[in-house]
C-alpha cells in the first residue's frame, strides 16, 4: 500500500535567485531521508513560486521495509577465553544488540575471525515517522541569507506563513516557528483565495485555479509563448537574457505579457546603456527591430491577469522614462569630464588596504603591460597604445553612469575614450582589458585588450596572495579563481608564447619595486603555481581529459599553458590506442630502475653488449630531433621508437650487477633516458585497464 505526500512551506516573497537551489534542497532531503529510513517511493516532483516551496512526492509506502543488518562484535579471541566459554565483551555485545551468546556467530574478515549478530528491524508505519522526520528536514535548510521573525529561533529563507502537509488524505501535525500545519493552501496574493486540499493530486489544478502556476517551467513556456505572439504580430524581435528570464520566471506566480513605450529621444543613448537601465532595474526585455536596432518599446511580466493592462504599462513606462531620464542626464554629464581629470581622481580611490589606491594599481598595470610588450617585441606603434591605454584604462571608475551601472565599467570607457578622441586601438582596448568577465564570455580580440587583461587580472592575484587571501575551499570574495581562468585561457587561445612564469616574475617584481610585497618572491611563486595548476586542471577536465593524463601532463609542465593542453590531448588519443600500453610499460621499467641514481654519468666505449649499444644510439637520435623544434605529436613519435631498444635490452641486460662500474653505466643510461621521457610527460601516472 502506498500513498503519496506533498509538502508545501507558504512564506513571504522569497528572492528569485534563491528558489531554485532551496525547492532542490527540499527535494533531496526529503530523498535522502526515505533512502536511509527504508521508505520506497516513486518519484518526486517539485514545485516553487515566490510564496511557495514544494514537493510532491509519489507512491510513498505506508510501512518502512523490514530489515536485517549483520553487526560484527569483538574479535574472537576477546569473545572467547582459553577454554572457549563466552567473555564479559561477548555478551555485553549481544545483550547490546538485544540477543543472546547463542544468537552470535562467527566469520573471518581480512584473516582475522569476529563474532557476529544478525538484527532485525520491524518497519513502522511512516505516518508515524514523519512530524519528526519533517521538522528536523525543513529546520535544517539554509540559505544563502536568512531572517529571524518575531520571538522565533528558527533562521529561515523568508517568514513561514502557512504549512501545508498531506499523506494521502490526512494532516500531517508538524509546528514550525509557531505554524500548525493543516490542508490549507492560498492563491495568487491579489487574486485568488485561500483553498482546501482534500486530496493531494488536486493540489495543482485548484491552485491553478487560484491563479498560481506551480511549475517554473510551465510559467517560462507560458512567458516565452506570449513573447514569441508579440514578436510575431508587431514584427519585433526580442533578444531573450537567459538570466533575466530565469529571474523573472520566478517574480510571478501567474505571468502575463505586456508591453510599453519610451520616447525616441533615448534611444540617442548608446543602446547598452537603455538595455541595463531596463534589465537591472526594472527587469524588462529590450524589444528590436528584424536588423538587430534597438527600438523604443520594452516588454515586462505582470504577476497578474490580462485586466486594466494598458494602465499597468502606462504605470511601467512612467517609471522607465524616470530611470532613463537619469541615464541620459549621467550619459551627458560624463562627457563633460576630461580623462585627465578622471584620471587624476583614482588617486583617491582606495583599491585595497595596504595595496595603494586605483592610481596605485593602473601605474603598476601600466607598468607589467609595457614589460610584457617588451618580452613579445611588439612594435613601437603598438607599444605607444598599449602605453596609453594602461595609462587610461580605469578612467570611467569615477563617471556616474559606472557608478550608477558598475557591470557598464569598460564598455563606458571605451564608449567616452572615443567621444574624447582617442583612437580607435586604445577605446577598445580600455573595455577588452575586463574581458574575459565571467565562465563562457568572449575573449579580448586586441593584442592591446590581451596585455593589459593579463596585467590587470594578474596584479588582483598577487596582490590578494601577497596579504594572504588566498581562495580556499568555496570562499573565493575577489573572484581570483574566474580571473585565473581568464589568463590561463588567454594564453590558450591568444598569447602562446607567454609563459605562468613570466607572468609571475613581472608583476611580483613590480610589487617588490614599489614595496608593497608582504610575502617571500619564493613562497609567492610556489602558491601561484599550485593555484594556477588547479586552474589547468578544470581546464583539462572540461576538454573531457582524463584525470590519469591530466596528471601526467601536469607532473611535468605547468607553465607553458597551450603545451599542456596541446600534450594532454595528443596523449588522450594515445591512451585509446591498446598497444600505447606496450610503449608505456617500457617506459616506466626504465624509469623505476632510474630511481636508483641520480646522475647521467656513463661511458659508451664500456658497453659490453649490442643492445646497450642500439639503446644509446637510438637515444642520441631522439633526443637530437626532439631539440630541432619539432611538433609536441612528432616528439612523441620519436619517443615512441625507444620501445623495441628498450624492450631488447632488458631482455639481454642485467642491470644491477654486482660490478659497480658497470652498473653505474648502465644506471647512468637509464637515467638519462628518464630525463628525455619526463621532458614530455611522466607516464607512470597512465592508468590501463
Amino acid at each position: 500500500m502506498s500513498k503519496d505526500l506533498l509538502i508545501e512551506i507558504g512564506t513571504e516573497e522569497i528572492p528569485a535567485r534563491f528558489i531554485t537551489d532551496a525547492v532542490e534542497q527540499l527535494a533531496k532531503k526529503m530523498m535522502d531521508w526515505l533512502k536511509e529510513s527504508y521508505i520506497t517511493f516513486d518519484k518526486i516532483n517539485t514545485y516553487s513560486t515566490p510564496r511557495r516551496l514544494a514537493v510532491m512526492i509519489k507512491d510513498i509506502a505506508e510501512i518502512q521495509q523490514d530489515r536485517i543488518e549483520t553487526l560484527r562484535g569483538p574479535s574472537l579471541k576477546i569473545a572467547k577465553d582459553t577454554e572457549g566459554n563466552w567473555t564479559k565483551a561477548a555478551q555485553g555485545f549481544a545483550r547490546g544488540q538485544g540477543a543472546t551468546v547463542d544468537d552470535l556467530f562467527i566469520e573471518e574478515v581480512n584473516g582475522v575471525e569476529y563474532v557476529f549478530v544478525k538484527k532485525e528491524y520491524k518497519g513502522k508505519e511512516v505516518f508515524e515517522l514523519l512530524p519528526q522526520a519533517l521538522k528536523e528536514i525543513i529546520e535544517s535548510m539554509n540559505f544563502p541569507k536568512n531572517m529571524r521573525w518575531g520571538d522565533e529561533d528558527l533562521r529561515f529563507v523568508r517568514p513561514i506563513r502557512w504549512l501545508l502537509i498531506l499523506f494521502g488524505q490526512e494532516v500531517v501535525p508538524v509546528e514550525i516557528a509557531g505554524v500548525k500545519s493543516n490542508n490549507k493552501s492560498y492563491g495568487h496574493r491579489f487574486l485568488g483565495r485561500e483553498v482546501t486540499i482534500s486530496f493531494v493530486e488536486d493540489y495543482v489544478p485548484q491552485l491553478t485555479e487560484q491563479f498560481v502556476i506551480l511549475d517554473p517551467k510551465e510559467r517560462e513556456e507560458r512567458i516565452l509563448a506570449q513573447i514569441h505572439q508579440l514578436e510575431k504580430e508587431k514584427g519585433w524581435n526580442v533578444p531573450i537574457d537567459k538570466g533575466l528570464l530565469e529571474e523573472v520566471i520566478h517574480l510571478v506566480e501567474y505571468p502575463t505579457v505586456l508591453f510599453g513605450h519610451f520616447k525616441e529621444e533615448f534611444l540617442e543613448i548608446p543602446a547598452e546603456v537603455l538595455v541595463t537601465t531596463m534589465r537591472e532595474h526594472q527587469r524588462y526585455f529590450p524589444v528590436e527591430n528584424k536588423q538587430g536596432e534597438l527600438l523604443p518599446y520594452f516588454i515586462t511580466v505582470r504577476n497578474g491577469d490580462t485586466r486594466s493592462l494598458d494602465l499597468v504599462a502606462k504605470g511601467n513606462e512612467k517609471v522607465l522614462t524616470a530611470r532613463l531620464s537619469d541615464a541620459r542626464f549621467f550619459y551627458l554629464e560624463d562627457q563633460k569630464l576630461k580623462i585627465a581629470d578622471a584620471v587624476s581622481k583614482l588617486e583617491n580611490i582606495v583599491f585595497h588596504e595596504g595595496l595603494g589606491t586605483i592610481g596605485d594599481k593602473v601605474r603598476r598595470i601600466r607598468e607589467v603591460a609595457n614589460d610584457l610588450a617588451k618580452h613579445l617585441t611588439l612594435d613601437d606603434e603598438i607599444m605607444k597604445q598599449i602605453d596609453r591605454t594602461a595609462e587610461i584604462c580605469k578612467f570611467d571608475l569615477v563617471t556616474n553612469m559606472v557608478y550608477e551601472f558598475p557591470e557598464l565599467q569598460g564598455l563606458m570607457g571605451q564608449k567616452y575614450a572615443l567621444i574624447h578622441g582617442e583612437t580607435e586601438e586604445v577605446s577598445k582596448g580600455i573595455f577588452e582589458h575586463y574581458l574575459p568577465r565571467f565562465s563562457g564570455d568572449r575573449l579580448p580580440e586586441s593584442i592591446i585588450g590581451q596585455i593589459l587583461s593579463i596585467a590587470d587580472k594578474m596584479d588582483n592575484i598577487v596582490g590578494a596572495f601577497s596579504l594572504g587571501k588566498i581562495p580556499s575551499g568555496s570562499q573565493d570574495p575577489l573572484g581570483l579563481r574566474r580571473q585565473a581562468a581568464g589568463i590561463v585561457q588567454i594564453l590558450l587561445e591568444k598569447l602562446h608564447s607567454l609563459t605562468l612564469q613570466t607572468i609571475f616574475d613581472l608583476v611580483i617584481e613590480s610589487y617588490e619595486r614599489k614595496g608593497l610585497l608582504k610575502r617571500s618572491k619564493e613562497e609567492m611563486v610556489v602558491d601561484l603555481y599550485e593555484f594556477f595548476t588547479l586552474r589547468l586542471r578544470s581546464l583539462l577536465q572540461e576538454k573531457g581529459v582524463r584525470y590519469d593524463v591530466i596528471d601526467a601532463v601536469l607532473e611535468v609542465e605547468k607553465n607553458d599553458v597551450k603545451r599542456v593542453v596541446d600534450r594532454a590531448l595528443i596523449l588522450m588519443e594515445e591512451v585509446e590506442d591498446p598497444s600505447f600500453k606496450l610503449v608505456v610499460d617500457s617506459f616506466n621499467r626504465v624509469m623505476n630502475l632510474a630511481t636508483k641514481t641520480n646522475s647521467a654519468k656513463t661511458d659508451p666505449e664500456r658497453y659490453q653488449q649490442q643492445v646497450e649499444k642500439d639503446l644509446y644510439n637510438q637515444y642520441l637520435v631522439v633526443k637530437e630531433n626532439i631539440n630541432k623544434g619539432i611538433t609536441l605529436k612528432e616528439q612523441l613519435g620519436q619517443l615512441k621508437t625507444l620501445k623495441e631498444p628498450i624492450i631488447q635490452y632488458f631482455d639481454q641486460v642485467m642491470v644491477m650487477v654486482d660490478d659497480e662500474q658497470v652498473r653505474q653505466d648502465r644506471l647512468g643510461l637509464l637515467y638519462s633516458i628518464t630525463q628525455l621521457i619526463l621532458s614530455y610527460a611522466d607516464f607512470r601516472q597512465l592508468v590501463f585497464a
